[in-house]
């Protein structure tokens, strides 16, 4: 465990690294909830929705790489306070919004801030936090993600049609900016002494030493879970309705997939503490696997809420573990670079997960077909995690 610059409780600081993560979820959130409103009131056709709906991933991907390589050499805290204030701002500018072009703009720009946080809040988790703890450190800070997403679906619900949707972005710009304060405050830093330039450059510090096959095992056990989690995230009210069930059993769907998702997280990564990732993610993305078939041969809205649940509870779990296990295949002075790459590359999953399930419904796939192609991804992610484990040299420094 890297000491930090001064004395501040482990717990105050997952604390802190949850309140961004929940911030940012609501904001990645916030699109899709306001979406039914805002595309009509700036007249956007189904490919701009498409477009700007993907913006901010884009830019996720973008800010992951440069805010992870960028911290590695100034420092966690400094790259965290930019990125939140990043995406504070540029909530408030798609609140702004009057045109497609500006809220594409707005939405890139935002992705940047979500994309730069990401890796530091991994950073900060395996550094603040003893090696035998850290999968429920890692899983504790992102289940503010699923949180702060559940956050803006309950308001948007609460609030019905009296909710503007330009307010919904209002409260996702002012919260991560009166969160500043307290990160200024009471977050430490957590970044090691420097190393010599030669020991900080990405790519042998990706690829160099063994660490090839690793890598890009990591990369593609995060792009298929992405692929999974978000096609589920987009379409899982939609491909419930398209079974016969009422609009309301697709959001409840989707709300139990959410909430039991945070106690997969917190679960998984005690687990995997105790046990390893290995057999312990093996045994989730197979039951993952399962619960995907059994979801889409469901028919009745108790056996479809307790299978989204179980679902849920196993690809988040899974995507949290995923996110610990980073930080142990790289050394401290690249740890935020190597986290953000595989941040970077796994949210190309992001992108293509709600494509995937358009193309494939629009080419004729019924939604149980659509709900069973995902079964294969699960499979292959837990494969290439116990390829990974097998051949890695994990770091528990």
């Amino acid at each position: 465990m890297v000491k930090t610059a001064r004395a501040v409780a482990p717990g105050v600081v997952v604390a802190v690294c949850f309140l961004i993560a929940a911030v940012e979820g609501y904001d990645i959130q916030a699109f899709g909830v306001a979406a039914p409103r805002l595309v009509p009131e700036l007249g956007l056709d189904s490919s701009q929705q498409g477009w700007a709906a993907s913006a901010a991933m884009i830019g996720l991907v973008l800010g992951a790489f440069a805010g992870g390589w960028l911290a590695d050499r100034t420092g966690r805290k400094p790259v965290l306070i930019a990125s939140v204030i990043g995406f504070g701002l540029c909530s408030i500018w798609t609140a702004l919004s009057h045109d497609y072009e500006t809220l594409l703009a707005a939405r890139f720009i935002t992705g940047l801030g979500f994309g730069g946080a990401m890796p530091n809040l991994i950073a900060v988790a395996a550094e603040i936090s003893r090696p035998e703890r850290r999968g429920a450190t890692v899983s504790a800070m992102f289940c503010g993600m699923p949180a702060g997403g559940a956050a803006v679906a309950l308001a948007a619900r609460l609030w019905g049609e009296a909710l503007d949707w330009r307010m919904i972005f209002v409260a996702g710009g002012v919260l991560p900016l009166l969160l500043v304060p307290v990160i200024v405050l009471l977050l430490p830093e957590t970044r090691p002494a420097a190393a010599p330039a030669a020991d900080r450059r990405l790519l042998p510090a990706l690829f160099a030493g063994g660490r090839a096959v690793p890598t890009l095992l990591l990369w593609a056990a995060n792009i298929l879970t992405l692929v999974i989690l978000y096609l589920m995230l987009n379409w899982l009210p939609t491909l419930v309705v398209a079974k016969g069930l009422p609009p309301a059993d697709g959001a409840a769907a989707s709300l139990a997939f959410n909430i039991v998702g945070v106690a997969g997280a917190l679960a998984l990564g005690v687990v995997t503490d105790r046990l390893g990732h290995r057999w312990t993610l093996a045994a989730a993305y197979a039951g993952l696997a399962v619960a995907i078939l059994a979801l889409s041969r469901a028919e009745g809205a108790a056996a479809v809420l307790t299978l989204s649940a179980a679902a849920g509870f196993l690809v988040l779990g899974a995507q949290y573990a995923l996110y610990a296990l980073a930080p142990m295949l790289y050394g401290p002075s690249v740890r935020a670079a190597g986290a953000g790459a595989a941040v970077g590359v796994g949210r190309f999953g992001s992108i293509i997960g709600p494509l995937l399930a358009g193309e494939l419904r629009h080419a004729g796939w019924a939604a149980g077909q659509v709900i069973d192609a995902m079964a294969p991804l699960a499979v292959g992610a837990g494969l290439a995690v116990v390829v990974l484990t097998m051949v890695a040299r994990l770091k528990a420094d």
